[in-house]
């Protein structure tokens, strides 16, 4: 530990007017140095084997500098007026609204396979089962329920799909439509089968 004691007894000034330098404030620049003289003593009896102290102690303080003014960027306080920007929802999320106006509109075999499949996940093979059909027969049920709902919200809520196929906006029938999203294709209402 002599070591450590010898090489900061010969370099904490120097060290002291660089840190100094750099922050401007001789505050920190202290705590600093009592950082990098508790990492050198952590080193033990390796410090002795160091060749050249003086480097490795200027450059474990030019590392931790970096990452002290890596994690204190300025920031600028904000006025507590400042409002805070509503967290948008998705625009399927919003469709929930319109879900059961569109699902009364069906037929009440539409309505059964997508309440019991899609809203209280059934497996379409217990569908099948209750409704005793085959599950190929069960599974177009759905499938053909499914199509229908879509082309009811479509028509009811203005749904506007992007050009991958999701939702990306709707207005419902009762209020006035908002304007379309950007990236939305207006969505031509799909034939019913």
């Amino acid at each position: 530990m002599n070591c450590v004691v010898n090489a900061w007894n010969a370099h904490e000034r120097e060290l002291r007017g660089w840190l100094q330098r750099r922050l401007g404030n001789p505050t920190d620049a202290e705590d600093m140095l009592q950082d990098l003289f508790l990492k050198a003593m952590r080193q033990g009896k390796g410090f002795c084997d160091i060749r050249n102290p003086r480097a490795w102690l200027f450059e474990v303080a030019r590392n931790a500098l970096a990452d002290r003014l890596r994690v204190a960027r300025e920031t600028v306080p904000l006025p507590d007026s400042l409002a805070s920007p509503l967290a948008e929802t998705e625009p399927v999320d919003g469709l929930a609204t319109c879900l059961p106006s569109a699902l009364a509109a069906l037929s009440p075999e539409d309505r059964e396979a997508l309440t019991l499949c899609d809203l209280d996940g059934m497996p379409q093979e217990k569908f099948a089962q209750h409704l005793g059909l085959s599950l190929p027969a069960a599974k177009s049920r759905v499938q053909r329920a499914r199509k229908r709902l879509r082309a009811q919200l479509t028509t009811a809520c203005r749904v506007q799909f992007d050009d991958a196929g999701h939702v990306c906006g709707f207005a419902p029938q009762a209020q006035d439509p908002s304007p379309a999203r950007a990236g939305c294709i207006p969505a031509a209402p799909s034939a019913s089968s």
